[in-house]
């Protein structure tokens, strides 16, 4: 299906700066991008390809000032990556595959059970006792619901996502294969020289329109519930331990980990590969790069950290300025110390 400059800035309220009738079929990035593509630009170091790309119609910032004379059409809007992935959305819309509405066998779904109307259940899936599944739900294949769950409308649980007892998931909630929800968070009590097990009884409550990335893990509280709040978004394999708050629309990226009962603000940003120690609070607009250690509380809103244990971003970035030149000042530290031994004989 193709597409013209101008039905594309109508969508995503650009301005055009070229030919409004030129057409595109397909999209991809910048620098492989040919006649027909439809791309983007939202970070400076690509500018480069701006200028020698043959792409029919690149989306670009609203601010960009042009350094030479280009050969494609511009759509200009006030953020690009974002005009982009409303494209891709509206695109997915209309080519994309349509939500199925049937149950496969074989497939158990438990006579106490509710489904609500055209919802999907794929072949060898699971739906336990007294559990809820709202309208236009897609339970794909593999997907175990146990007990006492509740699936909010239009929620998607990709192939083996493993729903525990109790727990519930909000409306609009997308769930990516093999992530598991509701097993027992890691709770252990010394006694006579053995670890003594501390029953879980709590649940996890997924808001509504979160995203949850592949093989990630929630745990269920001890008491209580584990939450992840209204429009958060988690990335794959990342640890979420018991009775952990993930505050409104947070962002982690993959393989992050955060200890149990910590209390993560809203619109923080997570890095890979970050951990977050447990009983602390996050304050709401902390950044966090990847790789960081939080070992205790942040107080103060929109912090940026860095490193193991995490300290101020700006100041982490001096001292590793400092330490890169440590080899130099340790040689200029020893010429002068012998310019002054021969100062003072």
């Amino acid at each position: 299906m193709k597409f013209t400059a101008q039905q594309i800035a109508t969508v995503v309220s650009g301005r055009i700066d070229g030919n409004p009738d030129v057409s595109v079929w397909s999209m991809a990035k910048i620098e492989e991008a040919k006649e027909g593509d439809l791309c983007f630009l939202a970070n400076a170091k690509y500018e480069d390809y701006l200028y020698t790309t043959t792409a029919s119609v690149v989306l670009v910032n609203e601010t960009l000032e042009l350094k030479q004379s280009i050969h494609t059409t511009l759509v200009r809007v006030k953020d690009a990556y974002a005009a982009f992935a409303l494209l891709l959305q509206t695109y997915q819309d209309i080519m994309g595959a349509k939500p199925k509405d049937i149950i496969e066998q074989p497939s158990f779904i438990s006579t106490t059970a509710s489904l609500g109307e055209k919802v999907y259940v794929g072949a060898f899936a699971y739906v336990g006792e007294n559990a809820t599944i709202g309208e236009q739900v897609q339970l794909y294949p593999g997907v175990y619901i146990g007990d006492g769950v509740v699936v909010g409308k239009g929620s998607i649980l990709y192939a083996g996502v493993k729903i525990y007892h109790d727990c519930q998931i909000g409306e609009g909630v997308i769930i990516h294969a093999g992530t598991v929800i509701g097993s027992d968070g890691f709770g252990f009590a010394l006694e006579n020289g053995s670890f003594k097990k501390i029953p879980q009884i709590g649940n996890v409550i997924i808001e509504d329109y979160v995203e949850i990335g592949a093989n990630t893990t929630i745990d269920r509280a001890t008491m209580g519930s584990t939450v992840v709040k209204r429009g958060a978004k988690l990335d794959n394999l990342i640890q979420i331990a018991h009775n952990v708050e993930i505050g409104e629309h947070t962002v982690v990226a993959a393989q992050a980990g955060i200890s149990g009962s910590s209390k993560v603000g809203k619109y923080c940003m997570v890095g890979g590969q970050a951990g977050i120690v447990g009983h602390i609070k996050i304050a709401d607009f902390t950044k966090i790069n990847a790789q960081s250690g939080i070992s205790k509380e942040i107080n103060e809103t929109h912090t940026s950290l860095t490193g193991s244990p995490a300290y101020d971003y700006k100041s982490m970035l001096k001292s590793q300025v400092i330490i890169r030149n440590l080899p130099a000042l340790l040689k200029r530290v020893n010429e002068l110390e012998q310019k002054l031994k021969q100062i003072t004989q």
